[in-house]
């Protein structure tokens, strides 16, 4: 039997529950976040953006999900018709195939359910669909990837292999663009010689985001006798738990810039690779503000009727070696 202190312990205990759950269950506003993939550190710091800003608001709550372990158009899609049987208000999504979420999903979607993409932006032709693009410019980006590659350029024609994920992925294909622009001085055709620069053959190399198959072809390019510029346009290898005992064996060529790595972003695993030198330098995105920045005008519009002034906002990037890896995601370097 409950004694009179241990009831009101109870009931107190029994209260607080509630209030806790009920913040989160019964907020007015609902914003579900979808990354690409849902194990990915990278997607669940925008989450944590997204929570932030909620953190500030009575009436707002996050969700976050997306497919488990790697990029499938599918999974997406269907992900996201299960989120909005669960009433949520507002969609932050990272596009990986624009055509098909607009097809599977987006058309049909009920009215007054609104759509901010972060990460990677629908077409411009698909653009129609969501309110505003929160994260990197990707071309951009991928700019600065190519002109970091031209530090390590020893050829007369130096040979570069890049890395991608899903052939169809707005944000990862602008990025190769931006890539092939900075080297060559254009972005549409693959570089077989342009200005002194080639991909190698079968490159791009498309890993699905699957990370024992993005190690699995950084391996095998590392292998090659004469390796080319390795250049990754988003985390991939580095992602995977293996990379850096998979590495160690490369750690004295990567050390003389006899193979080099070139990779986009820069979680905390890439940051201790970088720092023993596994990693020849990173380039990094904001994914906390994306997420931040993403909830924060989907909450104005939900609330306030105020749509994005802008049809793009583009955060920096920092720029990662190993004599700053400590510091670098702090000093924008």
């Amino acid at each position: 039997m409950f004694t009179g202190i241990s009831l009101k312990l109870a009931l107190f205990a029994l209260t607080m529950g509630i209030l806790t759950w009920s913040s989160a269950t019964w907020a007015k506003f609902k914003i579900a976040v979808i990354g690409k993939t849902k194990n990915d550190s990278f997607y669940i710091q925008s989450f944590e953006g997204c929570k932030q800003f909620a953190a500030q608001k009575t009436d707002l709550s996050c969700l976050y999900d997306g497919p488990q372990d790697y990029q499938d158009i599918r999974s997406q899609v269907l992900i996201i018709n299960e989120l909005l049987t669960q009433n949520v208000n507002g969609l932050l999504v990272s596009t990986t195939d624009s055509k098909h979420l607009v097809d599977g999903v987006l058309k049909s979607m009920l009215p007054g359910i609104p759509v901010i993409t972060f990460d990677s932006d629908l077409l411009p032709e698909h653009e129609e669909y969501r309110l505003t693009y929160v994260g990197t410019d990707n071309f951009a980006f991928g700019v600065a990837l190519g002109e970091y590659a031209k530090v390590f350029k020893t050829e007369a024609e130096q040979q570069i292999c890049i890395q991608s994920g899903f052939d169809s992925t707005p944000n990862l294909n602008a990025r190769i663009a931006g890539v092939r622009h900075a080297l060559s001085g254009q972005s549409t055709q693959r570089l077989m010689g342009h200005n002194g620069w080639s991909e190698y053959p079968r490159c791009p190399l498309y890993s699905l985001g699957k990370r024992d198959v993005a190690l699995y072809q950084l391996t095998k390019i590392l292998e090659r006798e004469k390796a080319p510029i390795f250049l990754a346009v988003a985390g991939f290898a580095q992602f995977n738990p293996d990379y850096i005992s998979t590495m160690k064996k490369h750690q004295e060529a990567i050390d003389k810039q006899h193979k080099v790595i070139i990779s986009a972003d820069t979680e905390p695993m890439q940051l201790k690779a970088l720092g023993e030198g596994l990693s020849t330098a990173n380039i990094g995105q904001n994914p906390h503000e994306m997420g931040r920045l993403g909830a924060e005008l989907m909450y104005e519009y939900l609330k306030h009727g105020n749509a994005p002034e802008q049809s793009h906002y583009y955060l920096g990037f920092h720029y990662c070696r190993s004599d700053n890896y400590q510091e670098c995601t702090q000093t924008g370097n």
